[in-house]
Formats: C-alpha cells, sequence, structure tokens
C-alpha cells in the first residue's frame, strides 16, 4: 500500500522506468515475520497487479503460530518439536536445509530439487539483485550496489565494480535515481531479506514475491533475466496462490459444499464424520490433509468412494488412490442433468427460463476412468458405454500414473510399452486401432482423436444455438462458461464474458451436448483416463445434436473379462 501511495503521490501513471525525485526507497524495517507468515492476508509484500499470491503458511496444527514454532520468551526454535516429522535434524542450521514434499518444483531454475527452500529464495534473491543492477545501469542510468549492514541500503556504485565499498556505503551516497518499477522491486528485496526466517514462515509467498518482481524488471531490460526454468507456483493441490484455494477470502471460510476439496481440513472431516462442514480457508492441502500419522507419515484408509451419480466405486479396499476420488469425481452427473430436465418437464428442443447450464466441475479425472461405473459424463439412453478402464495391472490407478505429491505423470513409466512417449508426450499414446475421427490418421494419438471430435461438437453446438435464434459462445475462463454471442463472431468477447449475459436459452438437447463438452474440456487428461468412454460420450453428443456422424466412429464397449 504505501508503495503505490508514494508512486501515485508523483504522478508517474504507467510511466515506471522514468527517474523521479521525489520517489524514494520504502525500508519494510525487521524480523517482519508475521507478515510473511501470513502472506496475501496481509498484503505484507508488494504483490503485482493481476497477480495471486499464497495466503497464510499454516504448517500443521499445533506449529502454525509463532509460540507453536518458537519458546515464548528464549524465541529458540522448538529443535526437538520439529524432529518428530523432520528427520536429520540436529542443529538449529539443519532447519534451512527442510524441503516439503509440497514443495516439487525447482523455483530458482537451478536444476537443484534437494536444496532446502532456503536455497530457491536465496538464488531467486540473487536473480533479483542482478536484474535490479543491470536496470539501474541501463534505464535508471545511475549504477546501483546494496548493503545489509548500512541504512538506507542501496547506495550509489560510484566505481562500477558491482559491490558496495566501504567507501560507498554512507548515507551521504544513498542512491538517488529511483523510478516507479524500482521501487517495487527494491521493496521486495528487502522484504525477503529482513526476515531471516522466511523459508519457514512463508517461503512460497516469499518466492512469488521475487519471481515477479524479476520478471517487471525484465520488461524493461535489453537482457532480461532468464526465467524459463524458474517457477512460482506449485503443483495444483499445494498451489496455495491459485484460485482454487484464494475463491473464498473475502468470505472468510470455505462453505461446506466446497471445504471437503478446497481447504486443507475438509477431507479428514469429512472422512472422519461423513459430513462435509464449513472450514477455514487454506493455503493448499497440508500433509494432515492426507496423513493421519505425521511421524511415520501413513494415509488415511477408505476402501470406497460415493459420486455424484450415487454410484459407489473403488480400486480396492484400503486402495490408496480411494482418497483422489473423494475429491476428482465432479460435482455433476447424468443423474442430475436428468433430474433438472424432468423438473422443467419440457420437450428435447423446447427452450426455458427454468433450465440451466450444470457445470460438472474441475479435473473430475476419477469419474472419467470409472466410465459407466461412476456414470459422471452423461451418457444417452438406449447405448452401452465402457465401464472402468483397467489399462494393465499397476497402471489403472492414480498414484499408478501420477506421483502423490507433484501430480506429474511417471513419463518413464508409460516408455516401458509406449516407446513413443519421450519424445511426443503421453497425448501420443494410442492403445487401440481405428480411426474413430474420421481425418484419415489411425496413427495418431487417442488425445488427437478426441480433440477433433470435441471440435466438431463445440461447433454443432453453436450451429442448434444459432439456428434457434439464440447464438452462444464458450470460454473456460469466465463461470459458466457459456454466453449470449451478441455480436455473432463465435468467441466470447471480454465484454460478453460476465454473468448478467450468461446463455440462457437453453433446451434439454442442447444441454446435455454442452454438459459433456464442458467434461471433456474440465479433464485435459480424458484421453489418458478413459479415453473411449470419452469418445462414447462425444460421439452420441453428435448424433443426438443432429450431426451426421458418418464420418466418426463410435469405440465397441468393451467386454468385462470372466472372473
Amino acid at each position: 500500500l504505501q508503495v503505490n501511495e508514494l508512486i501515485d503521490a508523483n504522478e508517474l501513471g504507467e510511466d515506471l522506468d522514468t527517474v523521479n525525485e521525489g520517489l524514494r526507497f520504502i525500508n519494510i524495517h525487521y524480523y517482519a515475520a508475521a507478515a510473511t507468515l501470513y502472506g496475501t492476508a496481509v498484503d505484507g509484500g508488494y504483490e503485482y497487479a493481476g497477480l495471486s499470491y499464497d495466503f497464510k503458511n499454516d504448517h500443521v496444527e499445533g506449529y502454525a503460530t509463532c509460540i507453536g514454532c518458537h519458546d515464548a520468551h528464549s524465541l529458540e526454535l522448538k529443535l526437538d518439536e520439529c524432529s518428530a516429522c523432520h528427520q536429520n535434524l540436529n542443529s538449529i542450521d539443519d532447519i534451512a536445509d527442510i524441503r516439503m514434499a509440497g514443495s516439487l518444483v525447482d523455483y530458482d531454475g537451478d536444476g537443484d530439487l534437494e536444496e532446502g527452500v532456503s536455497e530457491e529464495i536465496a538464488g531467486l534473491q540473487e536473480m533479483l539483485y542482478g536484474a535490479m543492477q543491470s536496470y539501474t545501469s541501463e534505464v535508471a542510468g545511475t549504477p546501483l550496489v546494496y548493503n545489509p549492514a548500512a541504512y538506507p541500503y542501496f547506495f550509489i556504485d560510484t566505481n562500477e565494480n558491482g559491490e558496495a565499498d566501504e567507501a560507498e556505503a554512507s548515507s551521504d551516497n544513498s542512491f538517488n535515481a529511483w523510478t516507479g518499477r524500482l521501487v517495487k522491486a527494491a521493496y521486495n528485496y528487502q522484504v525477503s531479506l529482513k526476515d531471516p526466517g522466511t523459508y519457514a514462515h512463508g517461503g512460497k509467498y516469499i518466492i512469488q514475491l521475487l519471481y515477479d518482481s524479476i520478471a517487471d524488471l525484465n520488461t524493461a531490460l535489453a537482457a532480461p533475466v532468464d526465467l524459463a526454468n524458474a517457477n512460482r507456483i506449485d503443483a495444483g493441490h499445494f498451489a496455495g496462490s491459485e484460485e482454487a484455494f484464494r475463491h473464498w477470502d473475502y468470505e472468510g471460510e470455505v462453505p461446506g459444499s466446497c471445504a471437503r476439496c478446497h481447504s486443507a481440513t475438509g477431507l479428514p472431516t469429512y472422512l472422519e464424520g461423513g459430513v462435509n462442514v464449513a472450514a477455514d480457508i487454506a493455503n493448499g492441502f497440508n500433509c494432515a490433509t492426507c496423513h493421519n500419522d505425521l511421524s511415520i507419515f501413513t494415509r488415511y484408509q477408505v476402501d470406497n468412494a460415493t459420486f455424484p451419480s450415487g454410484k459407489l466405486v473403488t480400486f480396492g479396499e484400503a486402495n490408496d488412490s480411494n482418497l483422489c476420488i473423494q475429491c476428482h469425481q465432479g460435482r455433476e452427473s447424468k443423474a442430475s442433468v436428468d433430474s433438472l430436465i424432468a423438473r422443467v418437464g419440457v420437450d428435447d428442443d423446447e427452450p426455458s427460463e427454468s433450465l440451466r447450464f450444470l457445470n460438472p466441475h474441475y479435473f473430475a479425472a476419477g469419474a472419467t476412468l470409472f466410465g459407466t461405473d461412476a456414470m459422471g459424463a452423461y451418457e444417452y439412453e438406449g447405448f452401452e458405454y465402457n465401464g472402468q478402464n483397467l489399462h494393465v495391472p499397476g497402471f489403472y490407478t492414480c498414484l499408478g500414473c501420477h506421483d502423490t505429491h507433484s501430480l506429474e505423470v511417471k513419463i518413464e513409466n508409460c516408455a516401458t510399452c509406449h516407446a513413443s512417449v519421450a519424445q511426443e508426450g503421453v497425448e501420443s499414446i494410442r492403445i487401440t486401432a481405428g480411426d474413430f475421427d474420421g481425418d484419415g490418421d489411425e496413427t495418431e494419438g487417442i488425445a488427437y482423436e478426441l480433440e477433433t471430435m470435441a471440435e466438431a461438437l463445440y461447433a454443432a453446438v453453436q450451429d442448434y444455438a444459432a439456428e434457434a435464434g439464440s447464438p452462444i459462445a464458450f470460454t473456460d475462463a469466465a463461470y459458466p462458461y457459456f454466453f449470449n454471442d451478441t455480436n455473432g463472431n463465435g468467441v466470447v468477447d471480454p465484454d460478453e464474458a460476465n454473468r448478467d449475459n450468461a446463455f440462457a436459452s437453453w433446451t434439454p438437447r442442447l444441454l446435455r451436448a454442452a454438459y459433456n463438452y464442458q467434461w471433456y474440456s474440465k479433464d485435459p487428461g480424458a484421453f489418458a483416463h478413459n479415453g473411449l468412454y470419452m469418445l462414447q460420450v462425444l460421439y452420441d453428443s453428435l448424433s443426438d445434436i443432429g450431426v451426421d456422424v458418418g464420418s466418426f466412429t463410435r469405440p465397441d464397449v468393451a467386454v468385462e473379462p470372466e472372473s
């Protein structure tokens, strides 16, 4: 706030690269540990417009407060208690080497995924300092150096040797060529340095501040700092800055209907009591979300999952992947689509204001994988569909194919049978002969067969709506996804992507097709989870909405092996 107020007071507007005498360095002061801990909840760092940041670092129960981790009087860390979960801690210095299981990206891009988060931060600090020095030489016209032990910390590099020499570190030589862009970056650099425990208090928040400061300076540099291998966001379950966890910040809690999958405590609560209740807003999952004992890291044992359709499915008794499908199941189903249509009571092609789009939600991989056994996608009456995709032994569960924490596909395991995957990606995999999308290519991966059918379905949805006098367009970036195409250009323009312009001329036939299109769109791994099932669903959607499917081929229904 203070940084923006200073910039606004000097009326810089959009000109952030012109030196202004009214600008100065703003110092956060020392040991602002609480600001680091609470992240975007208190905006201690300079957060760039349009970007989202991590919330309070909750860690685990009992260790998410100052006194939970520090002695109230000596301030010393309770090292013996840290050792219960973190091995090989022999001294306070070893704390800096900790890297949580939810920190599985290379933040500073140096290729080292074993170093502690403290070293990741140090790497980004070095990159940001280099960017500031390049910026001040190229843009501000006055070289800069930093000295952490001398106020006001930033000085003119009079001999241009890149170091803060003793003679330069005096207030008479304080840096004086500030621009708006530089004030922001310097503030974040100081924020990252003046809390020596940043890596433990809120390391990912600090990483985001440093990364974004570098990226912002890069826009004005002739030779930008290379961020190609650096990362600011973690894998989905631990991406505390993202919409999946930040959506409820203004409400102050995650409602019961969302808490099971969008809070740190919702899943254990559901598993213990079988109910969904409101939960505190979270900064992603933590260890206790899936582990019931943090000393030996055993997981909650679950035998099955009840899907929105009412179907009960399982990977087998106490299989760890049963935990995954407590959430990755979607929030709607064929049953809910049929129920809505039945309540409204209109013919297939009769529009009704009482109909609305039902969003199956995101990453319903479990429902796709179990196919008709879960009945998440809309299955048309009179047709049969594939059930669970068993693939091959060892590779038909979530954890058989994905890393538990990073969620990355275990490509090296796929390559054992699929030789092309290392060079062409999992999208290249094809396990069944046949040209399903009618493009003449029987060697392309199932992902591309699906892509063509999905494109045809979207075109059919638009044609159907246009013929009824209500043009429609889709965007995956704005709820409720389907909008009135007011100018008829076939895409959702910025002024059309608002709830007041939500498409409302639904017929049952259009709703079913749009639901299945969204199902495919929101499970980006549908081709691998159960590609043939998804092809069946898209084929039937095309046929029902009036497309001549003569050039397409519907996959045969898999025959259950005899027991």
